[in-house]
């Protein structure tokens, strides 16, 4: 637990209601990206692939924050060579190196009520240790530069893959750009 209140644990089988509820609406709707967007499956369902993940593989794939116990956000950490749609972006390709150690934070959900509350950043600085737990070399993120942007007002679901402020606040540097609002921040570990 930090002083915020917030606590970040690995989403391991025991915490799949908590993935869930950290989905907030979106739950509801087995289609929704469930955090699949730069992947491929054979599931019906993202949710069902995501629910597949969680109970198969060896390291978790994510992480769920809580506020005051309950369920606020979730995060994907895995390793970048792991994610075919960010390996065969062109755009992705000019900026990043070959290293198959660097792993990727590909995405963040957090609840509407939980959203200002410093989550995403919480989130952002586990999926740094966790990576680091299990080898990784770097981290990396594609994050939104909401500054650059030509809108008044940003939902939620266009900064999905975080901000460039909350990478700043956790320590990751620029190292190219894809689009004017689109960095691609890094971590050495």
């Amino acid at each position: 637990m930090t002083d915020t209140g917030i606590r970040v644990e690995a989403a391991t089988p025991d915490r799949w209601s908590d993935v869930v509820a950290a989905f907030g609406r979106r739950a509801s709707r087995p289609d929704s990206c469930w955090c699949q967007r730069f992947r491929t499956h054979d599931q019906p369902s993202n949710r069902d692939e995501l629910h597949r993940e969680i109970e198969e593989v060896d390291v978790p794939v994510g992480l769920v924050a809580y506020v005051d116990g309950s369920p606020a956000g979730w995060s994907r950490v895995v390793p970048r060579a792991s994610l075919p749609g960010v390996m065969q972006n062109r755009a992705l390709r000019r900026v990043l190196d070959e290293d198959p150690s660097v792993w990727w934070v590909t995405c963040f959900t957090v609840r509407t009520e939980h959203r200002g509350a410093g989550v995403g950043t919480a989130l952002l600085v586990a999926a740094v240790e966790h990576a680091r737990r299990h080898g990784a070399s770097a981290v990396e993120g594609h994050p939104v530069d909401v500054g650059r942007l030509r809108v008044a007002t940003v939902s939620g679901s266009a900064v999905f893959t975080g901000t460039l402020a909350m990478f700043q606040a956790a320590g990751f540097g620029e190292i190219g750009r894809t689009y004017v609002s689109r960095p691609v921040m890094r971590l050495e570990l």
